[in-house]
């Protein structure tokens, strides 16, 4: 479909909605239809996709914002879809309530999760789920060196098991990935040991 037949559809599904005696407020439409001008690609230059928008936030609110996407994913929940939940539904977002008032949907849509390998004390906060897309390093299956014949390369793949094992007091979470090519690999130790062979996709 087109960006045009998209948005057609969106105008009429709202049409549907208020004669269905169930109609979406201003802000509500606003938001799903920004949300399908950025699957379509249209609302985001490519420099605003290269730019990382937690460099936007203020230390404060910087702080803010990764404490409630730790406590999100601890919670084994979405942070991303409980903010649009909020925002559909016109809830208070709590602490975080300053990036709809402040930031809104668009700024929320640029942020990926390699944006926070950057904050490195938070990397580990950001949780593997089935059906993440990430890149792993061949530093897992063969030897390399930085600055031998065999250097780091970088593979992209698909989270397909994450399993948690535990023995006794010690635990560790086993990661189990496809490769494009149909290929299945176990990463052990995917943040314990391992943390540093795997990425979020490099957009």
């Amino acid at each position: 479909m087109t960006p045009d037949e998209i948005e057609a559809s969106m105008l009429a599904a709202f049409n549907d909605c208020d004669a269905a005696s169930c109609p979406l407020t201003d802000t509500q439409k606003e938001i799903l239809l920004q949300v399908v001008e950025q699957i379509q690609g249209n609302s985001t230059s490519r420099a605003s996709a290269i730019a990382n928008p937690l460099d936007e936030l203020t230390p404060e609110e910087l702080e803010a914002f990764l404490q409630f996407v730790k406590d999100e994913e601890q919670r084994n929940r979405t942070w991303k879809v409980q903010l649009l939940n909020d925002w559909l539904l016109q809830n208070d977002s709590g602490t975080v309530q300053f990036i709809r008032q402040r930031y809104g949907l668009q700024w929320l849509n640029r942020v990926e999760s390699y944006h926070f390998d950057k904050y490195s004390y938070f990397e580990d906060a950001l949780k593997l789920r089935i059906g993440d897309r990430i890149e792993v390093s061949n530093a897992l299956w063969e030897w390399v060196q930085e600055d031998g014949p065999c250097k780091r390369e970088w593979f992209p793949c698909m989270v397909i098991k994450v399993e948690e094992i535990s023995n006794g007091d010690d635990t560790s979470t086993n990661c189990v990935v496809r490769f494009f090519n149909g290929a299945e690999y176990e990463i052990q130790g995917i943040y314990e040991w391992n943390r540093y062979n795997w990425r979020w996709p490099q957009k």
